[in-house]
Order: C-alpha cells, then structure tokens, then sequence
C-alpha cells in the first residue's frame, strides 16, 4: 500500500509540476506573441474589451503556474489545484464561443477542431483537481467540519 501511495504522490507531483509549466506558458502567450489568438476567443457577448480581458488573464495564468509551481503543502496546494479548476471552467464560456462562432484561432480552424477541443476543457479541470489532491483534501477539510 506504501509503495501505491509513494506511486500516487510521484505522479501528482509530476502533473503538477506539467500544468504549472502549462499554465507559465500560456499565460506568457497571452502577453506576447498569441494575444491576438487568445483575443479572437473572448466571446463577442462579454462586457468588456477583449485586450483587457486577454492581459488580465494571461496574468492569472501566469500567477497559477507559479502558484503550482511552488506550492506544495497542505492544504495550500488543494486550494491552488482548486483554483484552478475554477479557473479552466470560467474560461470555458470563451472556448464554446469560440466553437459556435466558426472563430478560426491556435489552428482550430475546423467545428471538428474546435469541438475536440471543447472535450479537453473538462480534462484541464480534472488535471488540476487530482494533481494537487484537490478533492481529497476538501473531503477530509468536510468531514473535520461536521
């Protein structure tokens, strides 16, 4: 049993450590060179003016990758695995715009593209979720409370 949680927390660390990496990336990409590609996937309907809304979440990016990064005790890293997931979902809404609005960006330039996409959207949440055992921690936070 030692030996599959010893298995467990390698792997999570390494998830961790990847979507950290992930994040540091995309978010520079929304302050450099992709930031007309993540402006073309702020949805048309959103109350503000996509530039804006492209810096300030290049910056989250940015500031979760550091987060996953460097955060690794309990319970502060479930809280930033959390957030995260929190994150991928907020965005979500920009990801469907961009699908039903045909809006060619990052290569999606067919629906098929675009749909498959939509598919990974809820993997980032989980990814985040269970690298930084996310769920257990708030289980047993939960189960401490009552």
């Amino acid at each position: 049993m030692a030996a599959n949680s010893t298995t467990r927390r390698a792997l999570g660390a390494i998830g961790q450590l990847a979507l950290g990496a992930a994040l540091l990336t995309a978010g520079t990409g929304h302050l450099t060179k992709q930031r007309q590609e993540f402006r073309a996937q702020v949805p048309s309907w959103f109350p503000a003016d996509p530039d804006p809304v492209v810096v300030v979440s290049g910056v989250v990016e940015l500031a979760l990758g550091a987060a996953l990064l460097g955060t690794w005790k309990q319970p502060a890293r479930a809280v930033v695995g959390g957030t995260a997931a929190a994150f991928f979902v907020a965005v979500f809404p920009g990801n469907i715009a961009q699908y039903t609005g045909h809006v060619d960006a990052f290569g999606l330039d067919t629906d098929a593209k675009r749909a498959i996409r939509l598919v990974f959207q809820p993997v980032l949440v989980a990814w985040a979720l269970v690298s930084t055992d996310a769920v257990r921690v708030l289980r047993e936070r939960r189960a401490q409370a009552s």
